[in-house]
């Protein structure tokens, strides 16, 4: 928001210097977060502790930049582009050469009945370059041009620092005072201010100057809301109906007639291009000034386009929502097909405008306009927002809207208008209003006490002293003893009721007191109990886990689109049975719908990262999320993905294996995971799904519950996904079902103190024997003299025997009470082959 400092001015006295107002209205939560001065001197020594304001702008020197006035234009004699240019700068005469387009129109006519007041640059004032692109300095230097000397200019609002316009001078209006230093007649400063949504209420000229009265102490001057009704009444010549409360609370309409288009006068122009809008005529200005004034968007109609559409009958004006099928052209040109949640403004010929974000075409208004029929309305700022979002369209009475205005703005708005054209553009206004308000907003009232500001703020204010504060910022107050009743002024959405508008009003305390003078205090209330959150901390465990056995986490967009989601299924797989939860506003068009997957958003940072890095090795926990039948919101089931791919160990100076990784380096990073959990162990089980190599795919089992799936993926996924030439493995589980097999406590043993005793022993048994199963058959046999069982070896190979492998595996036999013997390991050794043959008919490997 762009609060010219003169604009401020017809509403507050300021009393400060423009820096330590910026410096107050940031404290207040109203961040400044550039001062740009037109004209005014830039003030030295601005800064305000460690977080300075930026400044930029252009000074106007008093003695070479002054208001001049134009007695006549002339023909340049060698140049047809140029005119010269007879001026009076209040001392004496110059002839001033100019390209303006804008002076044309008066070239060759002979001394002007009316002189032209303009900006006057003389010999060796300092300006912007208007023909360069940026803000480039430069100094007015003695040269000729075209054989004509010049040494001075009309300046254009570009090389005064106003705006980008270069195309033609300003042409001051007619009460300019000649001679006199334009910094003193219309210099400037700008404050660029952070509007935060809490603050919407401040998105208006006026909206600031209440919150600089109430900071410091100055009177607020209210603009008057006075129509000089001069025409026929409007009662009878437009009909006014809304069709739903919710989404249009009110709708006001006035009337104007035998309006002159043209522009505006230069003070208003000025006034809109520093407040950073466009100015285009005298009726759309108006209602774009008054907007930026009080916060009120306004739309105007042109009253014989609607008259015409209704047959030469009065115009039904209805706000209702879209006919199926509906389509409008707004003033952009854009052809819009209507979403079912648009409010319309509409008559009985169809849509005029979207309500609150942009007018149609057919009714604007053009330079044959003459009748204005001037809208103000209060919206549902939800429905605005969707609006917005759906047909990607910004403006700035959409940025109000979907704020919230107040809908007491809407009749000040409308008689404010009609004022403003009445003044620029002439015509009559027509007596009363069209005000249909079907739903009354109320204006909550709050309850507070001195010592509510005690235990929320840490300062003690008294009651008296706490109603001066809040009728500062015009809230009516009572104060009932060491009660205080503050109703909310008819301008503000922002305070809540109960426990929430008591906050709000701590808040507008604090504010006004200054947030840089409450002081530091210790909590006074007792501490809540604390409770630990287990499963968090669960979840934690396996974060640091899997980060210690070399993965990353990444996070990733829980917002996707089926038809990423589908990229993880091979070609011909049915596609997902379960119905997505769809976004009613979705922000892209590829992010419309929550996922149910985590293994497809990691697949697409494989694709992303694959080119870049030789291995990956990436997890994720987070959410999914699946439709629940008869139930308003998704059921949410926590997964764990994991993704790897590419060299098994990082390249690097010390030499690294190149191999690539397989699923058994997958297999033991869940091992490892459930080790540091003190899972009991898992078993490996031949598992099936989509998205997996068949017979590359095992299923996670604990304790007969299923943990996931992990394997290496699909082959054909490599054409769906760029992946690495390298095998992809994954593994996705189910998270939940992971944290609640971790047990509460585990049992901790000492380091043993007696030597251990280790041997190889080398096997040989049937294909079909998994290795999971061997180990087991070994620690059975062992017991508790059976510290460690490890696999290290596979072999295949005719010595075998067809339909036979070898299996080696490391022994590790220990006792925590004493050294074990040769007898006792033998017997033991003998004790394991024994069980080896009878269970699974192994024999020892020769």
């Amino acid at each position: 928001m762009r609060v010219p400092i003169s604009w401020l001015k017809d509403f507050v006295d300021l009393t400060l210097d423009i820096p330590e107002l910026a410096h107050r209205l940031t404290l207040a939560g109203l961040e400044v977060e550039e001062m740009q001065f037109v004209g005014l001197p830039i003030p030295a020594g601005h800064a305000h502790g460690p977080h300075e304001t930026k400044v930029t702008g252009l000074s106007w020197d008093p003695a070479t930049i002054v208001v001049g006035e134009v007695l006549e234009v002339m023909p340049h004699p060698n140049a047809d582009r140029l005119v010269l240019c007879r001026l009076n700068d209040g001392v004496r005469e110059h002839t001033v050469l100019t390209g303006a387009p804008n002076l044309f129109p008066f070239k060759g006519k002979g001394p002007l009945p009316m002189p032209i007041k303009v900006a006057y640059a003389r010999e060796g004032a300092q300006l912007y370059d208007g023909h360069k692109p940026g803000a480039e300095l430069m100094t007015l230097k003695r040269s000729k041009i075209r054989g004509v000397e010049s040494y001075s200019m009309a300046c254009s609002e570009k090389e005064l620092g106003i705006s980008d316009e270069h195309e033609g001078i300003i042409l001051l209006d007619a009460d300019a005072p000649v001679g006199m230093p334009l910094a003193e007649y219309m210099g400037d400063a700008v404050l660029e201010i952070n509007i935060t949504p809490n603050m919407a209420r401040n998105a208006n000229i006026l909206g600031v100057a209440r919150e600089v009265a109430a900071l410091t102490g100055a009177a607020l001057k209210l603009p008057s809301y006075e129509v000089g009704w001069t025409g026929a009444p409007i009662a009878g010549r437009v009909s006014l109906v809304i069709q739903d409360p919710e989404l249009n609370p009110r709708f006001v309409l006035g009337l104007i007639e035998g309006v002159s288009i043209g522009e505006s006068p230069y003070w208003v122009q000025r006034r809109l291009r520093l407040a950073g809008m466009r100015p285009i005529n005298t009726i759309v200005d108006a209602t774009n000034y008054v907007m930026l004034e009080i916060g009120e968007p306004l739309h105007a109609f042109d009253f014989d386009v609607l008259r015409s559409r209704a047959g030469g009958k009065a115009p039904a004006i209805r706000t209702r929502l879209p006919e199926p099928g509906e389509r409008l052209t707004t003033l952009d040109g854009v052809e819009r097909a209507l979403s079912d949640f648009n409010v319309l403004v509409a008559d009985s010929a169809g849509a005029l405008s979207i309500a609150g974000v942009m007018g149609g075409a057919e009714s604007e208004v053009s330079a044959a306009t003459r009748n204005v029929l001037l809208e103000g309305a209060a919206w549902n700022f939800i429905n605005i927002r969707r609006t917005l979002a759906a047909h990607n369209l910004s403006s700035e009475a959409g940025y109000r809207f979907s704020r919230g205005v107040h809908p007491a703005m809407a009749e000040r708005g409308v008689r404010r208008g009609l004022a403003l054209m009445q003044k620029l553009a002439g015509g009559t206004v027509a007596e009363g209003l069209l005000d249909d308000y079907p739903k009354p907003f109320e204006q909550p009232v709050v309850e507070i006490t001195s010592q509510d500001t005690q235990r929320w703020l840490g300062i003690r204010l008294e009651t008296p002293e706490l109603a001066d504060l809040l009728r500062t910022l015009e809230f009516e107050v009572a104060v009932k003893g060491e009660t205080l009743q503050a109703r909310v002024p008819d301008h503000r959405l922002d305070i809540g009721t109960g426990i929430v508008g008591k906050a709000d009003l701590m808040e507008e305390v604090a504010r006004l007191y200054g947030y840089d003078r409450i002081p530091e205090t210790m909590i006074s209330d007792p501490l809540p109990p604390q409770r630990g959150n287990p499963d968090l901390a669960r979840e934690e465990m396996v974060r640091d886990a899997l980060v210690r056995l070399g993965l990353q986490e990444v996070i990733t967009y829980r917002l996707t689109s089926s038809e990423r989601e589908a990229r993880r299924l091979p070609e011909g797989t049915p596609a997902d049975p379960m119905p997505y939860i769809q976004l009613a506003n979705p922000m892209v068009a590829d992010r419309v719908v929550m996922r149910h997957s985590l293994l497809a958003s990691l697949l697409e940072v494989v694709e992303r990262n694959a080119r870049l890095r030789d291995r990956l090795a990436i997890f994720e926990i987070g959410p999914v999320f699946l439709a629940a039948e008869d139930e308003p919101l998704p059921r949410e089931s926590s997964r764990l993905g994991i993704v790897m791919s590419g060299r098994r160990e990082a390249a690097s100076w010390q030499g690294s294996a190149a191999s690539a990784l397989d699923v058994y380096d997958l297999k033991g990073i869940i091992e490892g995971l459930l080790q540091a959990l003190h899972v009991p162990e898992a078993e490996f089980e031949f598992g099936e799904q989509p998205s997996f190599h068949p017979g590359k795919c095992a299923r996670v089992v604990v304790g007969g519950q299923m943990l996931g799936i992990l394997g290496e993926l699909h082959p054909s996924l490599r054409q769906r996904y760029e992946l690495p030439e390298t095998a992809v493995i994954a593994a996705d589980l189910d998270m939940d079902a992971l944290l609640r097999v971790i047990p509460p406590r585990h049992n901790v043993t000492p380091t043993p103190a007696f030597p251990p005793v280790l041997e190889d022993l080398a096997i040989v048994v049937e294909e079909g024997i998994p290795a999971a199963g061997v180990e087991e058959v070994l620690r059975q046999a062992g017991g508790a003299l059976l510290a460690e069982v490890r696999l290290f070896d596979l072999y295949r190979g005719e010595a075998m025997g067809a339909g036979k492998k070898s299996l080696a595996y490391g022994l590790t036999y220990q006792a925590a009470d004493r050294t074990l013997t040769d007898t006792e390991v033998a017997a033991l050794r003998r004790t394991i082959v024994r069980a080896l043959a009878e269970k699974l008919g192994a024999v020892l490997r020769a």
